[in-house]
């Protein structure tokens, strides 16, 4: 056999053992957990880190404001230094839908060692404590919620004992290169972080969905959240990891009726999204980078490159195992598109989101060798050790 088949083999085999050994990522079925309603409901503080947030907040806060839920409950809204008015306007959409009480507040620049959003967060968690809330519900200024998205998570934590309820939210599907890109996104975070194997007691898997995490305040205080992971880029895995490094039970599924409502309508603001924070998620490590290089092209290239060699040289045992590894690949990708209501004939497009993500992957890792680190919303966190995402 020649090496391009050898080669193809070995990508086949890759897909045959992510089909069935890596925890079902591919199965777009872990949702909300089965739950009962609590008798008395826990109070609940919902705290919204917002940076120059006033194009999607009129779509986001009158959401949370609007919240059906049946104990007390009550929103901050943390200004992070913004110029554009969010705060101001998040205090008109109070007056204008009511709703659950709102507080707007400013921390401040943050110090030296810290995210702009974990500061933010840091504060709105301080001024919920005044109200000795049970849960804290995490949520960035873009996601919109169904009006009981509040109490099905509450019920949902105390019913399953969970500290750590997190969805992970449905993102916008409606541009062309949103079609191609988004779901690919969630897909490729699905096969590093399994959900049934962060569900799972003992694992040491551990993820959450910054968008919508609602987090025992307990568990919170005990894990030191968010002082141990302030310097945390994607401060979404890092809170999960506290949570689980302090006995915490985490749960982290796909949302039915919490949706983001910011958009990405071109190539360049997904590209940014995704390479601010790529190299981070590999530890700003180069033997990691490589290795994920060399992984995405055996796993997620080879297959049409060897379908298209093996029609060139004649080839047909290279043909036949690629398009095999290239069916496969396609038929793990499907469930995720009906997720995302978008057309399957999209799955055997995924070799070509791969290069893009591969291509975003490697422009991380130049912008961080050039001193640039994860910029995001005019800030650049340049600190090699951090790790976690400011969305």
């Amino acid at each position: 056999m020649s090496a391009i088949v050898w080669i193809t083999v070995v990508s086949l085999a890759a897909w045959v053992w992510l089909l069935l050994c890596q925890g079902f990522f591919w199965r777009t079925d872990v949702r909300l957990p089965g739950r009962l309603e609590p008798d008395p409901w826990p109070s609940v503080c919902v705290v919204v880190p917002a940076r120059d947030e006033a194009a999607v907040l009129p779509a986001s806060l009158p959401s949370l404001l609007a919240q059906d839920y049946p104990g007390r409950a009550e929103v901050f809204l943390v200004d992070d230094g913004s110029a554009d008015g969010t705060g101001e306007l998040a205090r008109e959409l109070s007056r204008r839908h009511g709703g659950l009480p709102l507080t707007v507040d400013s921390p401040g620049e943050p110090p030296a060692g810290w995210t702009g959003k974990l500061w933010a967060v840091r504060h709105g968690i301080g001024l919920a404590r005044a109200r000795g809330p049970e849960y804290l519900l995490l949520t960035d200024a873009d996601i919109a919620h169904a009006p009981d998205s509040l109490r099905e998570l509450v019920a949902a934590a105390r019913t399953g004992g969970f500290d750590v309820v997190s969805q992970m939210a449905r993102l916008r599907v409606e541009s062309l290169w949103e079609r191609l890109v988004v779901p690919a996104f969630v897909y490729f975070f699905a096969q590093l972080y399994p959900f049934r194997w962060i569900g799972r007691r003992g694992s040491r898997t551990a993820a959450a969905a910054g968008g919508c995490v609602l987090l025992r305040a307990e568990t919170a205080a005990r894990a030191r959240i968010p002082d141990a992971i302030r310097q945390a880029v994607i401060d979404d895995v890092a809170l999960a990891r506290a949570v689980k490094a302090v006995g915490g039970h985490v749960w982290l599924g796909l949302a039915d009726r919490v949706d983001s409502v910011r958009p990405y309508p071109r190539l360049g603001d997904l590209w940014r999204m995704v390479s601010r924070s790529a190299y981070a998620q590999l530890r700003h490590n180069p033997l990691l980078l490589l290795g994920t290089v060399a992984g995405l092209v055996l796993v997620y290239l080879v297959p049409p490159a060897a379908v298209v060699a093996g029609a060139v040289a004649g080839s047909t045992a290279t043909a036949v195992t690629g398009a095999a590894a290239w069916a496969v690949m396609a038929g793990t990708y499907a469930p995720m598109l009906r997720y995302y209501r978008q057309p399957v004939w999209l799955a055997p497009l995924l070799p070509f989101t791969a290069f893009l993500y591969l291509l975003m992957t490697a422009d991380s890792a130049v912008q961080h060798y050039r001193g640039r680190g994860a910029a995001w919303k005019g800030r650049t966190y340049a600190r090699p050790e951090a790790v976690g995402d400011e969305g």
